[in-house]
């Protein structure tokens, strides 16, 4: 059984990505928890009401669509974290400072409160009142907690099945197997292959074929960049494959990648030699190493050729985004996930220095250097920039945009919804010398999509409308650039701010929080679980103290102590409440409770409730907790209590007064000192702590990566934050009029149209879902596939089944194939002549019989036919059971019965009874047992491996073996191999394999 259900990006024009596939048993398996730019919190109901039922979580891209809602799931979805998460190395690290750069970049990912939920819990607020609530925000996660959520998540290597673990709450898997594969499109971008039982699905989402400058091409076809013919054996044929339709109606750029890196470099040539500003917007993570990449080597080019008057030469390089340093730095160590070219390169470039160290070695010289003043003899990977400048801080953007000089600006985000690209946009839109490239095409959003009015939506349009006309230019190579005017028309900026809470405003935040802690508490009481405060009551405290002196309400604060008597009164109910509802657990969740009542009790009701704990570790070992092996003057004294005993501390109630350094309020610039009276210390992160969440980038990376940093200055301070505590968020409006240029050049990195059609036909679906595109591009692709794939599916009346499903969010499909299952009965005859053989752990046979209908003689004389005519007739009757006439009228439909053959056809089904060889070879395995036997076994070639000398072993594919002797007369070749290499050889495979006949 296969049921998929799309959550976000079904035949819709939002990038997001979710859904639910469901399998045999009740297992549950969330692929991709995306998000759109609005971080709407409405869009996540669907996910959070299939939270506590899911057995496993697969990540595929480190994109905003595939995993920008993760971090809001663990910290505020109850029970997320106990999920298993399964990704590659590269989706963890880049997601990690990818969400990193989210939560430090705008408010608005804070998620805003619904309306609904503030006026139930409110009661500063009649039911009648037309009053608007503020949009009062959720406690973002910290870049610690986005470390620890990450930290928690199963790398993976491409090609490497593994059987994942299941969730706590989730059935038995039944033997699922998940294998990773390159998707193109992103560092460790993904295709999943899922196998369960008889059933295989293959989840392909935003895939790319092509091969590109970092990145390889999807492993479609014999591994990565595509290098094989044939689509490989684990993603061939599928029962279901899941594919993308976005792009279904796109053509890919015409004279491939090179052209189009040229194309890009033109244009950035001709807004040079104006002296403009050109503005790239990319995302933080993903895309932006391949920009990063072919714009650095652009510029070693030009550098390197000293009789080019390149206007590139004069022009400034800079990649902004506020943890840009950690991206890089993870980068660099990733180099075994890139495409060859990047590791050839790599190898040539430390080849040159060493040639260079040894010819200045040799001569006694200095070394030289080229016209950016770096060392030209220096070893370093294609992501040690040295023309390429990062920029994380504010102040340094707005320290370069105060220059007026020719330059080049990578800015996060590609949306332009938040990030630096949004407000280096704001600043060069009115210049006609700038220019602003798209690097994904958004001209076919619908009306109906959230970020219509956007900046990215918004230029899109003008760039397909072409309304002011087109600036037409030259490239080196003679092809067109197109770059659009804007025309002096208004482009509408929407800031977003996170302003502290004070006030009524922190009031309804107080009761909102009170109403959450009690319905939590209910649900976890009813599951037998302890209450754990919420992450947002810690910063309940933050303004208790000084707003108590400032409000002085009575009506308010009568109505805040109602609410605090209720909470308590529900306290001292609760132990009543549990000793029902707790059954056994009463006697480790309430104190003083040392006897129980058993008599009358079932199951789990009768013994001693105990939990044994799971423990964790990784392939070295158990885990360590690094607060086992602390100090003594390193423990956590508060309260008295040492963090190592593992006890839970005492969690205090509503309206009680916390100690400053327990309420965890003294925000990210400083820390508690131990002891009760010390002096607080400005908080440095330690080495390994700046690794986890990137805050040390600037230190590991020489300032954000480069030695060039004189013409920017120093680093001034540490980059702004947000604003802590509990805060709501308003909405500024700002018109800017826009009269730079537009332009577009295609590096979204995704399958295209002529892909997608050469492609689906060789995999070969049985079922085919399409998912993540608008609905246009859904039916194209649909069409296309139904003509070029050939599927001969029927139904029960013969008519054709559509093999083609396109799914809207939220409806469920079964994409389950067809199986026709017959019961048959062995005769005791025909089980006694079977003779089992092993074959890599599974037991196999292979039976010839006479397939004979069951007369009802027999049934009522054997013991099981005649327990089930037994259920069907009453008491009364069972006495008639040896009647045969008697139990024919209730006789149910009995199985055939397959028995040996008679003599009469034993002759005749002797030619059809051939041999049968049962598994497969590895030659690698083969070339072992050879050579602990004594022969010489060595693999020449490709896939061949050579005997002695004399005889060659090929694979020519799964089960298809070929042995071959040469270079000996027939009579030498038995006389010298009956008892050597060939021989040898044929009997080692048949060793390997397993021989069954009929019988």
């Amino acid at each position: 059984m296969i049921q998929f259900t799309p959550l976000l990006g079904a035949q819709s024009t939002s990038p997001a990505s979710q859904s639910l596939l469901e399998l045999d048993g009740g297992v549950k398996v969330l692929i991709d928890v995306g998000w759109d730019g609005d971080f709407d919190v409405a869009k996540l109901k669907d996910l959070e009401r299939h939270v506590s039922s899911l057995s496993l979580i697969l990540l595929t891209h480190a994109t905003p669509a595939h995993i920008a809602a993760f971090a809001h799931c663990c910290k505020h979805l109850p029970s997320f974290t106990q999920i298993p998460v399964y990704a590659t190395a590269p989706v963890i690290s880049l997601g990690r400072t990818l969400l990193q750069d989210i939560y430090s970049s705008t408010p608005l990912a804070s998620t805003i409160i619904p309306q609904s939920s503030l006026r139930d819990s409110s009661f500063s607020y009649s039911s009648s009142s037309t009053e608007s609530f503020p949009q009062i925000l959720l406690q973002p996660p910290t870049s610690e907690e986005i470390a620890s959520y990450f930290a928690l998540i199963h790398p993976l290597k491409y090609s490497q099945p593994h059987q994942p673990l299941p969730s706590p709450f989730s059935p038995p898997l039944n033997d699922l197997t998940i294998t990773a594969y390159n998707a193109g499109h992103t560092l460790g971008g993904t295709i999943w292959s899922i196998r369960h039982g008889m059933e295989s699905i293959v989840y392909a989402v935003d895939w790319n074929q092509a091969r590109e400058n970092v990145l390889a091409g999807a492993a479609w076809l014999g591994g990565s960049g595509g290098g094989g013919a044939e689509v490989i054996a684990e993603l061939h044929r599928p029962t279901a494959m899941i594919c993308s339709a976005r792009g279904a109606e796109r053509n890919a750029t015409a004279g491939g990648r090179k052209k189009r890196d040229e194309m890009l470099l033109d244009m950035i040539r001709s807004a040079a030699a104006k002296g403009g500003t050109v503005l790239i917007p990319t995302d933080t993570s993903a895309r932006v190493l391949e920009l990063a990449y072919i714009l650095e080597q652009a510029w070693r080019k030009e550098y390197s050729d000293t009789t080019s008057d390149s206007p590139l030469k004069k022009t400034k390089l800079y990649l902004a985004s506020r943890n840009v340093g950690a991206t890089m730095r993870y980068a660099r160590s990733m180099l075994e996930w890139m495409d060859e070219g990047v590791a050839r390169e790599l190898e040539n470039e430390h080849g040159n220095n060493t040639n260079r160290q040894h010819k200045r070695n040799t001569s006694k010289q200095t070394p030289n250097q080229d016209p950016a003043g770096h060392p030209s003899g220096k070893s370093s990977t294609p992501f040690d920039f040295k023309y390429l400048k990062l920029l994380e801080h504010r102040k340094r953007i707005e320290k370069m945009m105060s220059t007026k000089a020719p330059r080049v600006i990578l800015a996060s985000d590609s949306s332009l919804e938040w990030g630096f690209s949004k407000e280096i946009l704001q600043r060069i839109a009115s210049d006609p010398t700038n220019l602003i490239i798209l690097t994904e095409d958004y001209g076919n959003e619908s009306s109906e999509h959230e970020l219509k009015d956007g900046l990215r939506s918004t230029l899109s349009k003008w760039y397909h409308e072409r309304r002011d006309g087109v600036a037409m230019e030259t490239g080196q190579d003679g092809q067109n650039i197109e770059q659009v005017y804007a025309g002096g028309r208004n482009l509408y900026f929407k800031d977003a701010q996170g302003v502290p809470l004070e006030g009524k405003e922190l009031l309804i935040y107080q009761q909102y929080l009170a109403s959450q802690r009690q319905s939590q508490s209910f649900s976890r009481l009813s599951n037998g679980t302890d209450l754990e405060a919420s992450a947002d009551a810690v910063e309940e405290t933050s303004s208790t103290s000084s707003s108590s002196s400032e409000e002085s309400d009575p009506e308010r604060q009568g109505k805040a102590l109602n609410t605090s008597a209720k909470t308590a009164r529900f306290n001292r109910n609760k132990t009543e409440l549990g000793k029902e509802v707790l059954g056994v657990n009463v006697l480790l969740r309430q104190p003083g409770v040392y006897d129980y009542d058993v008599r009358g009790k079932k199951g789990r009701e009768q013994m001693f409730p105990f939990v044994n704990k799971r423990r964790r570790g990784d392939d070295f070992g158990d885990l360590i907790r690094p607060e086992d092996y602390l100090r003594a003057e390193e423990r956590d004294e508060t309260d008295g209590q040492d963090i190592r005993d593992h006890g839970p501390r005492k969690q205090e109630g509503f309206g009680q007064k916390r100690k400053w350094q327990d309420s965890g309020l003294q925000g990210d610039s400083g820390r508690q000192a131990d002891g009760p009276n010390k002096r607080r210390q400005p908080a440095m992160p330690s080495g390994n702590e700046a690794l986890a969440n990137g805050t040390g980038a600037s230190i590991i990376n020489g300032r954000g990566g480069n030695e060039e940093e004189d013409s920017l200055g120093e680093s001034e301070g540490e980059p702004e934050e947000l604003a802590a505590g509990p805060s709501k968020i308003i909405f500024k409006s700002q018109s800017v009029e826009a009269n730079l240029r537009i332009a577009y050049v295609d590096f979204a990195g995704l399958h295209d149209q002529r892909s997608l059609s050469n492609l689906i036909p060789l995999i070969q679906p049985k079922k085919l879902i399409l998912v993540s595109g608008n609905a246009s591009e859904t039916r194209f692709l649909a069409d296309d596939s139904r003509q070029k794939v050939k599927n001969e599916a029927v139904d029960d009346s013969g008519k054709n089944v559509d093999f083609v499903f396109t799914p809207s969010n939220g409806q469920t499909i079964d994409a389950s194939v067809d199986t026709n299952a017959w019961t048959v009965k062995l005769s005791e005859a025909l089980v006694r002549r079977l003779h089992w053989q092993n074959v890599r752990g599974r037991s196999v046979v292979t039976l010839m019989g006479h397939l004979a209908a069951t007369t009802l003689d027999e049934a009522v004389a054997d013991p099981s036919s005649r327990k089930k005519l037994k259920l069907l007739v009453d008491e009364k009757e069972e006495s008639k059971l040896d009647d045969v006439a008697s139990a024919s009228e209730k006789a149910p439909e009995l199985a055939p019965t397959l028995n040996v053959l008679p003599a009469s056809l034993v002759a005749a089904t002797r030619s059809v009874a051939q041999p049968l060889h049962v598994g497969d070879l590895r030659l690698a395995d083969l070339r072992k047992i050879l050579q602990s036997t004594g022969h010489t076994a060595e693999f020449r070639g490709e896939g061949t491996l050579l005997i002695d000398g004399l005889v060659a072993v090929r694979k020519s594919g799964p089960g298809k073996v070929e042995v071959e002797g040469g270079g000996l007369s027939l009579p030498e070749l038995r006389t010298r191999t009956l008892e050597g290499s060939f021989y040898a050889v044929k009997r080692k495979i048949y060793d390997g394999l397993a021989v069954i006949a009929g019988g």
